[in-house]
């Protein structure tokens, strides 16, 4: 019977990712990454004044929380439909061979299609998921005809149009 290995330099995300090392976290950082997930714009003197710390000891921790990538970025959550955005899409993609080559072929055509939001390397039916926005149909369409269909390594895509969205957190349970 063959064995099986998972190849984890295959995923960027998880290449400098120390899996057996977890961040040891105490209830102060956990209660750090609940609020700036409800509100990153609060200002470190609020910070701690809601977790009971003087100022210093907090930036201290955000920094810490910061520099280890717990805290990965900060950012402005856009109304889609505020700025023109009309259509949401995920499309399952599938490629001509699922090998390290094509992965990072199919991976840095990705990067340049502005209107691709969202890419993960997922297993069962498909290699992908995107997730992928566009003003209308029509704009849409040419965004695949124009790019997608030309990424030389994609064999198959399906896409599932968003008809409405009920949940999209940006905040992660911290257990």
């Amino acid at each position: 019977m063959p064995e099986f290995y998972f190849n984890f330099t295959a995923i960027p995300q998880l290449n400098s990712l120390n899996l057996l090392m977890k961040p040891k976290l105490d209830p102060t950082d956990h209660r750090i990454l609940e609020i700036l997930q409800a509100n990153s714009n609060i200002t470190n003197a609020q910070l701690a004044h809601e977790i009971g710390l003087s100022p210093a000891p907090t930036l201290e921790r955000v920094k810490k929380l910061e520099n280890s990538g717990i805290i990965k970025s900060y950012h402005a959550v856009v109304d889609m439909a505020s700025v023109g955005l009309g259509v949401a899409t995920f499309v399952m993609v599938s490629l001509k061979g699922h090998n390290k080559d094509n992965i990072a072929k199919f991976m840095s055509a990705i990067q340049n299609i502005d209107e691709v939001v969202e890419c993960h390397h997922v297993t069962g039916q498909a290699d992908f998921i995107l997730k992928v926005v566009a003003p209308d149909i029509p704009a849409y369409q040419n965004l695949m005809l124009e790019k997608m269909t030309n990424i030389e390594v994609v064999d198959n895509m399906q896409t599932t149009v968003i008809l409405s969205t009920f949940k999209d957190s940006k905040v992660v349970p911290i257990p």
